[in-house]
């Protein structure tokens, strides 16, 4: 396997950027960048006569991660040669929120086949129900193919973001690939950081991701109260405070909530994920120290998992709630994520609006928020 990387600074970069990596003759191109350059002209034209032959995948998001850390408003350009792994390629549009889990039974019948051995999703940052989805894709794959990737981010906006698939560029549309062969090596990790404060509160009414009590008060009004001063700047301010869900006799599920809108009129929170409706949820700060301690140990948990020292590539997809803590030491995370895997791995990623990894080897998939979420894999 063959790894080669440039980033475009600024969409008019793109052409000369992509043309690079075209000496390796790639199989898949991920492509991680800022809206403006999704949105620029002939983005996905430029890309596909650059790399005629390479699968397309990626998505815009709330920061880009390199080797050398985390840029805003540029572009990763990552190329992947395999040796002798195969893709598979899946896309569908997304008809709303109520649509994701239909959208994620439909994104896997197109990868369903039995040599896959994993699978990489992207998805809408906004208007999804990423539960749901992850849940669709495992619905017909089954839990014990692993499924990773994430969903979009436009800049911590929340209001439109952007996928590349074979449609080119899309607000609405889900892509995937999956990645079949034995000569794949593939691991994953997934860790937070945070640590959860105060009371346990009774979830009393909700539907799907959205939140509307907590015992059996307004969900918003109870938030806010907890929140204070921070209360002012909803919902941005909710990534700084996400929810722990816990189950029926107040245990840690290993979930986290983060907030992505609120609703005065009806007092309601929705969620990146679904709720249970018959756990707790527990409210949760963090730090910077914390977090970059939870990074190193997802890279960990994936670098075990891939056992592998040769060359590999590193997806990092991080929640832009955890760039919001970390300020100006966000580099600390990924530089973290670098010591462990050392110099034969490249490194590329994104902050998101949600991460989809398996909590452990084995394991179903389920969407994360807050959390740093690694995807490796190599051949041999």
């Amino acid at each position: 396997m063959r790894v080669i990387q440039r980033i475009a600074q600024t969409p008019a970069d793109l052409a000369a950027q992509s043309a690079a990596l075209a000496a390796i003759k790639p199989d898949l191109l991920i492509a991680f960048g800022s809206v403006e350059h999704f949105v620029s002209p002939n983005f996905a034209s430029i890309l596909r006569s650059a790399l005629p032959g390479a699968v397309l995948i990626g998505c815009t998001t709330a920061g880009e991660i390199t080797p050398d850390g985390v840029d805003d408003g540029t572009c990763t350009l990552t190329g992947i040669r395999f040796d002798a792994s195969q893709l598979t390629r899946a896309n569908t549009p997304l008809n709303g929120m109520d649509d994701s889990f239909a959208a994620g039974e439909r994104l896997g019948r197109q990868l369903a086949g039995a040599e896959l051995k994993a699978v990489m999703v992207f998805g809408p940052g906004v208007q999804i129900n990423g539960s749901a989805l992850v849940d669709g894709i495992t619905s017909i794959i089954g839990s014990s193919i692993p499924i990773t990737g994430g969903l979009a981010g436009d800049g911590g906006a929340f209001k439109q973001t952007f996928t590349l698939g074979p449609d080119g560029v899309r607000d609405n549309a889900i892509v995937a690939v999956g990645l079949c062969g034995a000569a794949l090596h593939f691991g994953h990790g997934s860790f937070g950081g945070w640590e959860p404060f105060g009371p346990a509160r009774k979830v009393t009414r909700c539907a799907n991701n959205v939140l509307y009590e907590l015992d059996g008060e307004p969900a918003l009004e109870v938030y806010k109260r907890y929140l204070g001063d921070h209360a002012k700047g909803l919902p941005a301010s909710g990534l700084l405070f996400p929810f722990a869900m816990l189950g029926e006799d107040h245990s840690a599920v290993g979930l986290i909530r983060t907030i992505l809108g609120v609703d005065e009129a009806s007092g309601s929170l929705t969620l990146a994920g679904e709720i249970d409706p018959n756990g707790y949820l527990k409210l949760m700060h963090a730090s910077t120290d914390k977090l970059v301690n939870g990074a190193e140990s997802a890279a960990e948990a994936a670098a075990q998992m891939l056992n592998n020292p040769g060359a590999c590539l590193a997806i990092l997809v991080s929640c832009v709630g955890r760039k919001l803590v970390m300020g100006n030491r966000v580099d600390e995370e990924v530089e973290a994520v670098g010591d462990v895997f050392g110099s034969k791995a490249t490194l590329t990623g994104f902050y998101s609006y949600g991460e989809i990894s398996p909590f452990t080897p084995g394991a179903s998939c389920k969407l994360h928020n807050q959390t740093m979420t690694i995807t490796c894999f190599s051949e041999t």
